[in-house]
């Protein structure tokens, strides 16, 4: 669980990222760059620079030994603050150390806009050419909602990038904010409440009380029956039965229930509310079959549908969706304990990469975090190594299954790429 408690502090501060409330009409925010912040040190024998290009501040760092690889990186949520601010690489040291560019921008706007995104990435790398020189290879890296990011500008912008690397990314788009639905909904139905959405304004005060009073003896322990319900049903909606179930309901259980409170089912650029279950058919295990208490379950909850306008399919409009048409190797890496952006996420990916033919394309590696992008430096820098190598020498890694249900709920899934960890007292290493 580590780094948990500083993932979610950040999370927690504006959670419109997956049920964001609508924007008012009026003037667009004055978002700004301070452009004092952006210069930084350069590593020993790099040219270290920054600016501002099309209203998004970026960083760009080039070794003196320069491989002609460029490796452009996509941060996730910043909130919806006015100030643009720009992360370095997480892998920097090892990019520098072995001859890598790298660039990053701030973008030129916060909140959960991907399509502001994917195209100030891409205007960041045709300002590249200018500033270095036109790269060999380029390759786009990113988390959270920068790895949404980077799976749509691959779609987006097919040669513009040579391989991608979204980590803990949103990468099925529509179906994070559905799952954030799927709890609201389930959480106060199993409670015995008039099930609402949007959430209440007193759901903070008295609803979620009322929801851990009546689910657990000592929330998110101690479970009555019905509270079993609402965690297997979590644990199937989030990605199925696997590894690491236990620890994440521990970890995530109350931090989801804090989610609905802003939540109005719209995000940005959506001019109607994006999220749907109409569809869902909810279980409580893992037979196909019906129960009494599934069909009662699925007979009082809630449905909820999305506005004809609310999602569209193809291009840069609203929140983009990635449709799996990939162009190039992509290799990612999820935490199987996550359920901030749940391991559902690969799921979805793979079986639109797979109906558009190119799962020859596409490698997915579990990973037995249990908070959100906890990932170790010796796991990202195998994953990236290894995409280089697919990209340039064709050697296509080793990666996970993530479709099948018995192959995922196996005790030892996760563990072939998962570096040494401590996964804190709700779990088991490895067998």
């Amino acid at each position: 669980m580590r780094r948990l408690l500083q993932a979610a502090a950040l999370l927690a501060v504006l959670v419109s990222v997956g049920l964001a409330t609508t924007a008012s009409a009026g003037p667009p925010p004055a978002y700004f760059v301070d452009e004092t912040k952006l210069p930084f040190a350069g590593l020993p024998g790099t040219k270290a620079m920054w600016g501002v290009h099309g209203a998004a501040g970026y960083r760009v760092e080039v070794p003196a030994d320069w491989n002609g690889r460029l490796v452009l990186w996509a941060h996730g949520f910043r909130g919806d603050g006015l100030e643009l601010t720009v992360d370095n690489h997480p892998l920097r040291a090892f990019l520098i150390a072995n001859g890598y560019a790298w660039a990053a921008s701030s973008y030129s706007r916060n909140g959960y806009d991907v399509t502001t995104g994917v195209q100030d990435t891409h205007d960041l790398t045709t300002h590249f050419n200018g500033l270095v020189g036109r790269p060999e290879r380029t390759y786009i890296t990113g988390a959270s909602m920068g790895g949404h990011v980077t799976a749509a500008s691959i779609e987006q912008y097919p040669g513009a990038y040579d391989g991608a690397m979204p980590i803990c990314g949103v990468v099925g788009d529509y179906e994070l904010f559905d799952f954030f639905l799927d709890y609201m909904l389930s959480a106060q139905t199993l409670a015995g409440l008039d099930a609402q959405f949007p959430a209440p304004p007193e759901w903070s005060t008295t609803t979620v009380p009322q929801i851990t009073s009546t689910l657990a003896a000592a929330w998110p322990f101690g479970l009555t029956l019905d509270g079993e319900h609402l965690k297997a049903l979590t644990e199937l909606r989030s990605g199925g039965d696997r590894p690491l179930f236990d620890a994440a309901w521990a970890a995530w259980a109350s931090f989801l229930l804090g989610l609905p409170a802003t939540g109005d089912g719209t995000v940005p650029r959506s001019p109607g509310v994006v999220v749907d279950n109409t569809d869902v058919v909810y279980q409580f295990d893992t037979d196909p079959a019906l129960s009494a208490a599934e069909q009662s379950f699925n007979d009082q909850i809630p449905r909820i549908a999305q506005d004809p306008q609310g999602r569209v399919g193809r291009g840069l409009d609203n929140v983009p969706v990635i449709d799996g048409r990939i162009p190039v190797p992509v290799l990612t890496l999820h935490d199987l304990g996550d359920l901030f952006v749940p391991f559902l996420m690969e799921q979805v990916y793979a079986q639109r990469v797979a109906y558009n033919g190119r799962s020859d394309l596409l490698v997915q590696r579990a990973i037995r975090g249990v908070g959100h992008c906890d990932f170790t430096a010796t796991e990202l820098v195998t994953g990236f190594s290894d995409l280089v190598k697919w990209v340039e020498d064709g050697t296509r890694p080793a990666g996970d299954d993530v479709l099948t249900s018995a192959v995922v709920a196996a005790p030892s899934y996760g563990c072939a790429f998962t570096a040494t960890r401590n996964l804190g007292p709700f779990t088991a290493p490895c067998p």
